[in-house]
């Protein structure tokens, strides 16, 4: 009743409102709560509807007016064309892998683990005592908090054979998730215009920052065993590039995990050509069938440059990363992270040290590995079922993905497209690729979404791709 009066009285007026010339005066509100036999509520009610419409204006002390009616022209940017001038490094448009997908799609194609497989009881445990501790009204170490940047070392230090030094806390610098690290390394250890190899394919996001940051990439295939480490001696010899960004342990997109034979190969190529490798531990503790092993760990000369988030498996809010560097390294690179964010937020890093502390982390990282393996197998077993065109060189041994070729007669982009119309998202492999891609795939995320959608997924998938 009281909505409907006053949407009575607000169509009243409009009436008035249009037939009245540009500062009209209007009836005071008590003469419309008499003329309308409405409660003074419902009239103010009224006129805040039409002066949110931009009818009407009030002058406190004088009364309400009517408005003219003032036509909205777009606005002219064009001024910023002279101001920009041309840009020289297109940065990429962000991949579509950060699509909020609604609830009634089987999604793919995220690059996060579903809610279900993170540790949401610690995680929220952690960031109430962090909020009630000091991090919460002070300033963070510009390198991080001591205790996060001890497990850190830690971690990659229990990894290291006798013989090595290990890492140690003064070695690592806490970053703001993984992201900012690889946009910070490509900056300061390689520099725009400079060359970068990389593994083709690659993630994204690594191929987004070298763009932001200018470098020159120069793509090293990567198949289901790895790169081969006479195309990396080439591509230094060739390029003098000073630095390779890898992803030895389960690769985004393929899954691919180098054998320690290989890793040993790559690491000797690095050191005889002066050069860094940036190791992308992105899924250390995505393991299923074997365990990661860190390059960095056999390396104490400081060719190894070493990344590696908490973010993916402990929780996107907990945007935290560690980086270890040694040598002359590390005081760029933290001098570069300084002037990009200054620190890390306490809270965050307070939390994040909270739960890898706690004896359910290991406990957590258990099942999370049982579990992967049941949503990679159950993934695998529904595309042989009904989407057996799609071809899977290898099932890896741990990460996040399943890298699916497409038959070559297929276009991938009708086949996403076709995908999604049917209640299905799948991210295409291109934006995988530093340069043009070798093949049409998929990239297929089994721990994004309810496994109870894979067997539909794959049906759709199988309908896509079949002529």
């Amino acid at each position: 009743m009281f909505h409907s009066s006053s949407s009575r009285i607000a169509t009243a007026l409009r009436t008035r409102i249009a037939e009245a010339p540009a500062g009209t005066k209007l009836p005071s509100s008590r003469s419309l709560v008499a003329e309308f036999q409405a409660s003074p509520v419902t009239v103010q009610q009224a006129l805040s509807a039409l002066t949110t419409e931009g009818l009407i204006e009030s002058r406190p002390g004088v009364g309400t007016f009517t408005r003219a009616i003032r036509t909205v022209t777009p606005s002219d940017f064009s001024w910023q064309t002279a101001a920009l001038g041309t840009l020289e490094n297109p940065i990429p448009t962000l991949s579509p892998t950060l699509r909020m997908p609604t609830n009634d799609v089987v999604n793919l194609h995220s690059g996060y683990p579903e809610k279900s497989l993170l540790p949401e009881r610690l995680v929220r445990s952690a960031l109430a005592r962090a909020a009630r501790s000091d991090y919460s009204m002070t300033q963070s170490p510009a390198a991080g908090l001591p205790e996060l940047r001890a497990w850190f070392a830690a971690d990659l230090a229990s990894s290291t054979p006798s013989g090595l030094v290990p890492p140690v806390a003064d070695d690592v610098i806490v970053l703001p998730g993984s992201q900012s690290g690889l946009s910070t390394l490509f900056r300061t250890l390689v520099g725009a215009g400079q060359p970068l190899l990389i593994e083709s394919p690659s993630y994204w996001g690594a191929i987004l920052a070298a763009a932001q940051v200018g470098v020159q990439l120069v793509p090293v295939a990567s198949g289901p065993d790895g790169p081969d480490p006479d195309d990396i001696d080439r591509a230094f010899t060739r390029t003098g590039a000073r630095a390779f960004y890898a992803q030895p342990n389960f690769a985004n997109p393929s899954g691919t995990q180098w054998s320690t034979d290989l890793g040993e190969k790559v690491l000797t190529i690095v050191k005889r050509h002066g050069a860094f490798l940036i190791e992308d531990d992105w899924a250390h503790d995505f393991g299923i069938s074997s365990d990661p092993q860190p390059i960095a760990a056999q390396d104490d000369t400081g060719h190894v440059v070493y990344l590696r988030s908490l973010t993916k498996s402990m929780s996107p809010a907990v945007r935290v990363a560690g980086l270890v560097a040694r040598g002359p390294a590390h005081a760029r690179i933290l001098a570069d992270t300084q002037a990009q964010a200054m620190y890390v937020s306490g809270v965050l890093q307070g939390a994040a040290v909270d739960v890898v502390k706690q004896s359910s982390w290991s406990t957590h990282l258990r099942a999370l590995r049982d579990d992967l393996r049941i949503r990679r197998d159950l993934l695998v077993s529904s595309l042989s079922t009904h989407a057996s065109e799609a071809h899977l060189e290898t099932v890896p041994r741990g990460g996040l993905n399943l890298w699916v070729r497409l038959p070559s007669t297929a276009d991938l982009h009708t086949v996403t497209r076709d995908c999604e119309s049917n209640g299905v998202i799948a991210a295409a492999g291109d934006d995988w690729f530093p340069a043009e891609s070798t093949g049409k795939y998929l990239r297929l995320n089994y721990a994004a979404t309810n496994p109870g959608g894979f067997d539909r997924a794959a049906r759709v998938i199988g309908q896509s791709i079949t002529p």
